[in-house]
């Protein structure tokens, strides 16, 4: 079973990203800031990270510029959610080093449809 990590300070953000994740046969690893992210990679690691651009503590662009500095993780994808869909937090979210960027509200088959991308290869088109 694949495991995905989320990250996210809203219940109601990390409840439905698990409800469709674990619909579709994904273990998930629900986080609320971007320290308790970091712990629960180091501990049971992941297949894939979706983490909010702005968690408490430590916010989703720091823990991603931290992640991609590990050796171990240079190739985890990592989906950034944000609220905003502008092109100033795009470019922030991949100089970050994000493989994704995806707005919320996100739909469950929108959200599917990246995960499967990166973690079974399936084309996103």
């Amino acid at each position: 079973m694949k495991t995905i990590l989320v990250a996210d300070d809203s219940s109601a953000v990390r409840r439905a990203a698990a409800q469709a994740l674990d619909a579709s046969g994904y273990q998930v690893l629900p986080a609320v800031d971007g320290i308790e992210l970091l712990a629960l990679l180091a501990e049971y690691g992941a297949d894939l990270v979706v983490c909010d651009m702005f968690l408490p503590r430590l916010d989703g662009l720091q823990a991603c510029r931290l992640i991609r500095r590990n050796d171990g993780y240079i190739n985890l994808p990592i989906v950034m959610l944000s609220s905003s869909n502008g092109l100033f937090d795009r470019a922030r979210s991949a100089m970050a080093g994000a493989d994704e960027y995806l707005v919320k509200p996100f739909s469950d088959e929108g959200l599917l449809q990246l995960v499967r991308a990166y973690i079974e290869g399936v084309d996103m088109a």
